[in-house]
């Protein structure tokens, strides 16, 4: 590691943390949407979306070492992450629209295969985009306290970036739905979001800059890297966290979807959203509502209260989560440190998520209530897990006395989209068992909707516990990451500490 100065400007935090606003505009979408898209849209039975998703992880599995592996070897005078997040940016968008563009076929066996490549193709570009981005976060400082900024910051804008998809995806899509033809009206907001995408994209290639390089004289030698990243306990422990943290997020996020609209009882939600003064009337005026109105926020009748209301469930989570991670991240990862911060916060977060099994399909404020307290719970995780992903890579090179941080992201970037696909996986195949019938606007059984309150608590909480327990494993504490970053600005005087084994 070199020892240059490793202080990060605020226009440069602002500007790198553009990129992931930039990726959570298509994770977001594909985390909470994909399935919906597949079984509504696509017309697709829930256990195909499932194998369809399933089918692109293993492409990802050649994938994404691949390009670990390049964006670890790339020379130019932008570094060795830089020109990834510009080079990929335009293709990267063009696969986001296709994905969610419904071609009007009509046999299903076409479909499903449209779906498959689209997917694989743009899961393919979101790793030659994210990995080196992530990379390129774990190499901008070494400063502990600078690197958990970065992170915060960055993630402050993912929040607004998940503000936005959550929140106002289903009114843009019905806005934007002339006569009636949702495939239109998706086509229109996901190009919109595209758009912005790739705008942002390039304002973190002008913006980031690389600040550590690896140890002079270190010679290429992939079998090494690739020896030396399984057999890091740190990364293996990090690696199941990521895995079934994005599992979960993508079941629970998926599922909350179905539960709004088949739950949740939609005379209960419209007088909910009634109380907040999102129902149109005859009195109803001003610039507050035109705005609400022209971002499809504002609902006329009960059964349109699904599309705004979980809209609005959505973004009241994400905003807690906004003001979670500027309050809360940086003061307990600096004080207690980011393992037990973690594995606290985790824990909460399994507990409010099971709670959603408990309120009736009348107990909209209940509802809210849970996803507030979820969302404060989970806020401060947000960043840590990418900073602790760049502890993990220092930790590689203070004792391997090699750097190979583009690997060592690759590796937890597909554990990422292996969890989006999987837990988008889990729940097609569990709405298939339970006898979901796909298609808009069809009644459920019983047998159905409580496969859906099932997979919207009860699951996805057993599964985030299992993140909690992979955290117990992660030996890099507080203490341990103060002095190994200490000693690494000064290379000759490495002491190989000992691993605590907590």
């Amino acid at each position: 590691m070199n020892a240059l100065n490793q202080k990060v400007s605020m226009a440069e935090k602002i500007g790198y943390s553009l990129g992931d606003c930039s990726a959570n505009l298509v994770f977001q979408m594909m985390m909470i949407y994909q399935t919906k898209f597949y079984t509504d849209i696509f017309g697709l039975e829930g256990a195909i979306a499932g194998t369809v998703m399933l089918v692109a992880r293993i492409v990802d599995a050649f994938v994404d070492p691949t390009v670990g592996i390049l964006s670890d070897r790339t020379k130019t005078r932008f570094g060795k992450y830089r020109p990834w997040v510009l080079w990929t940016a335009l293709p990267f968008m063009v696969f986001y629209i296709l994905a969610f563009y419904n071609p009007g076929i009509e046999d299903k066996g076409l479909v499903a295969l449209y779906a498959t490549i689209s997917y694989t193709l743009l899961m393919t570009l979101y790793s030659f985009n994210n990995t080196p981005y992530a990379s390129l976060g774990g190499v901008m400082s070494s400063d502990i306290k600078e690197r958990t900024s970065i992170t915060s910051i960055r993630f402050i804008a993912a929040t607004i970036a998940q503000f936005v998809v959550q929140g106002l995806t289903l009114p843009l899509v019905s806005k934007f739905s002339d006569g009636g033809d949702k495939a239109h009206g998706w086509l229109c907001t996901v190009a919109l979001f595209a758009c912005i995408g790739f705008f942002f994209l390039v304002i973190t290639f002008f913006s980031a800059r690389e600040r550590i390089t690896p140890p002079a004289g270190q010679k290429t030698d992939t079998r090494k890297d690739i020896k030396d990243v399984f057999s890091s306990i740190p990364w293996r422990a990090m690696f199941i966290l990521t895995l079934f943290i994005f599992i979960t997020l993508a079941m629970w996020g998926s599922a909350m979807n179905y539960y709004f609209e088949n739950y949740v009882d939609s005379d209960a939600l419209y007088a909910f959203l009634d109380q907040m003064g999102l129902v149109a009337t005859e009195a109803t005026g001003g610039a507050s509502y035109t705005i609400l109105n022209a971002f499809g926020l504002v609902v006329d009748s009960a059964d349109k209260a699904y599309e705004v209301g979980f809209g609005v469930f959505n973004m009241v989570g994400a905003l807690v989560q906004f003001f979670g991670v500027i309050l809360l991240s940086n003061f307990l990862a600096n004080r207690y440190g980011k393992k037990r911060v973690f594995i606290i916060c985790l824990s909460l977060t399994a507990v409010f998520t099971a709670l959603f099994y408990f309120p009736d399909e009348r107990d909209v404020e209940s509802m809210f209530v849970l996803n507030i307290l979820k969302s404060l719970a989970y806020a401060p995780t947000v960043p840590l897990l990418w900073a602790m992903i760049a502890d993990v890579a220092d930790y590689s090179e203070y004792v391997n006395y090699r750097r190979a941080t583009g690997f060592v992201f690759a590796g937890v970037v597909f554990a990422l989209k292996a969890g989006l696909g999987i837990g988008g996986a889990i729940l097609g195949f569990l709405l298939s068992g339970f006898g979901y019938v796909s298609g808009t606007g069809v009644a459920q059984s019983s047998s159905a909707i409580h496969g859906i309150v099932l997979s919207s608590s009860l699951i996805p909480a057993v599964t985030f516990l299992v993140g909690v327990v992979a955290l117990c494993f992660y030996p890099i504490t507080k203490k341990y990451n103060e002095r190994m970053q200490a000693e690494l600005t000064e290379p000759v005087s490495y002491t190989h500490l000992t691993l605590p084994t907590t």
